[in-house]
Parts: C-alpha cells; sequence; structure tokens
C-alpha cells in the first residue's frame, strides 16, 4: 500500500449528524507530523450525516475522504471500506459519537509509533457505556479469548491504531462477513495497548442494538472459528452414549416390571430435550453453509455509491 501521509483516521459513519462535525473540527486541529487524512464512510445514514460530510470537505484544508456506502452494510464492512482507502503510515479507527476524545489520538499515534507493533489497541480508564453495552463488551471479550485466541487481557476496542502492514494485510479479505479483530488475531501477535480517557456521549443516542451485538457474535462464531463445530460434535457424542444408556435402563424396566415402564412423561420431556439440542447443532451447521452460499455467489462485503474527497488544489 502506498503511503501518503503520516497518519490516516477512519471513521465509520452512521446517523452521527448531531457528533460528526465537531468530531472532524476538532480532529483537524492535530499537529500530526507527517500530514492526516480523515476518511468517513457514511454507511447508509438515514439523516443529514451525508449532507454534513460534504460539506466538511468544503469547510477545512486537511485532506478528507467522504465514501457513501449504497445502504447500511454495518460496522466492520464500514471499516473495512475505509483502510481500503487509507494511506497513511499508521491508521487509527474510532467511533463517531465523541466518546474517544480527539486529544488522545495524537498519544496513541505517537505511542503506536514507538512501540514498534502492528496494533495498539487502547484501554478505557473508566468506560462510560451504557450497563447493557459495557456486558456486552464484557462477553464480547471472553468469547474472543476462547475463539480467537487472544491474548488474556487484551480489550477488543474499536479505538486502535495500526500500521501500514497490517492494514494491507486486513484488506486481502474480500468476505461479505467482516470482522477487524478476528482478521487482527489471525496476522499478528505483536500487539499492544495504551490507556485513555473515555467520555459521556454529548448528543444523540447510541445505535448500538441487541441485533448487532448478535450479528457480531455470529461473525466471530462462525466466520473465524470453528469451535461451534466441534461444541456440536461433542455435544453430539454425549447425547449418543446418554441415548444408549436410556435404552438400556428402559428395557431392563421392562423385564423387571412385567409391562409398560413407568416414567411416560419424563421420557418425553427427554425426547423433546433431545431433539431440541439436535435442532440446535442443526441450526449451527446450517449458518456455515449458508454463509459459505453466499460467499461463493459473492455477497458484496460493502457496495460504494460515491467517493468524494478534498482537491489537491485546497490542500496548504
Amino acid at each position: 500500500m502506498e503511503t501518503k501521509y503520516a497518519l490516516s483516521i477512519v471513521i465509520p459513519v452512521y446517523n452521527s449528524s448531531e457528533t460528526i462535525e465537531m468530531l472532524v473540527n476538532k480532529l483537524t486541529q492535530l499537529p500530526v507530523p507527517g500530514g492526516i487524512e480523515i476518511i468517513l464512510v457514511n454507511d447508509g445514514s438515514s439523516d443529514a450525516t451525508g449532507e454534513i460530510c460534504d460539506a466538511l470537505i468544503e469547510k477545512h484544508f486537511v485532506p478528507i475522504t467522504v465514501i457513501n456506502h449504497s445502504r447500511n452494510f454495518g460496522e466492520h464492512n464500514a471499516v473495512m471500506t475505509g483502510l481500503r482507502h487509507a494511506r497513511g503510515e499508521y491508521v487509527i479507527t474510532m467511533d463517531d459519537d465523541l466518546q474517544n476524545p480527539p486529544g488522545e489520538v495524537l498519544k496513541l499515534f505517537n505511542y503506536a509509533r514507538q512501540s514498534g507493533c502492528d496494533v495498539v489497541y487502547t484501554r478505557f480508564r473508566e468506560k462510560k457505556h451504557s450497563i447493557w453495552r459495557n456486558i456486552g463488551s464484557r462477553l464480547t471479550n471472553k468469547m474472543a479469548d476462547y475463539l480467537l485466541d487472544k491474548p488474556k487481557g487484551l480489550y477488543l476496542s474499536t479505538f486502535r491504531c495500526m500500521n501500514a502492514f497490517l492494514v494491507e494485510k486486513i484488506c486481502d479479505y474480500t468476505g461479505p462477513f467482516p470482522y477487524v479483530d478476528g482478521l487482527i488475531l489471525q496476522i499478528t501477535q505483536r500487539i499492544d495497548t495504551f490507556e485513555v480517557d473515555h467520555f459521556e456521549r454529548p448528543k444523540g443516542k447510541s445505535s448500538y442494538t441487541l441485533r448487532k451485538l448478535i450479528r457480531l457474535w455470529l461473525s466471530m462464531f462462525l466466520n473465524f472459528s470453528i469451535m461451534p463445530l466441534r461444541i456440536s460434535s461433542i455435544l453430539g457424542m454425549i447425547l449418543f452414549f446418554i441415548g444408549i444408556l436410556w435404552a438400556c435402563a428402559t428395557v431392563v424396566e421392562y423385564f423387571v416390571s412385567g409391562g409398560t415402564p413407568p416414567g411416560w412423561t419424563q421420557l418425553m420431556c427427554s425426547i423433546f430435550v433431545f431433539l431440541g439440542i439436535q435442532l440446535f447443532i442443526t441450526g449451527i451447521a446450517g449458518e456455515y453453509i449458508g454463509r459459505l452460499y453466499l460467499t461463493a455467489n459473492k455477497k458484496p462485503q460493502a457496495v460504494i455509491r460515491n467517493i468524494k474527497t478534498t482537491k489537491s488544489n485546497k490542500q496548504k
């Protein structure tokens, strides 16, 4: 990847008309030696976010690129689009809600250059997310410990800094279900962390929903690990042996009692439980097959409607 700036900042943007202008205004004031560019990926916003982003191009001398998706594809898909257009020696990804202080960007960038690592994740001194979002993040990180071979204690924050080598390798993935942290952990173990502040969201409301959390979990489970299939196999073997023992016990009880064995209700409940587990296992296998089908049929990772960027004659 040809680098042109010292730092690229990639921001997936979705319905952030109340915060994105304030965020970009602060980022353009950062004194980054070697130059900075800002890439805004408008992921199908339904409010005035697109118009505000377009106006920011005309307002600032700092190079700004606005990439408009044809519809909403999801945060990680938007980040992948931004990474493909980044031309910095280092790339920082961050949210659009101002909870990641713009002033911490320069600190993170300087630390990443000194560390020599491929990626530096941020950890928060005190998280200001809602309770249920903190619970969701904690569960996601616990799952990643077992599914992705994540270093223990590493918090997978969306506020991270990567070097150009890592970004280039991440962009080789063209599948429709990207999970950026999963790709990072597949590529490198040269990982560091850096402590930063975390603020309350000043305006607007979070677009973080249970549905998006489930989609993230599915991408982690099914695209970057075969652990669910292994769990299904083990569960199937356990059920098989339980079934054999149950059958033997039923035959023995039949001959001992001399008639229809008692415990009909218990037997029916057991059948329903086992059938439920079998359907669950079938569903997991179906998810894998469905994702393979969509990938084989080239479901797009994202579709770009248009790209708007700062004209070169505006740059200082």
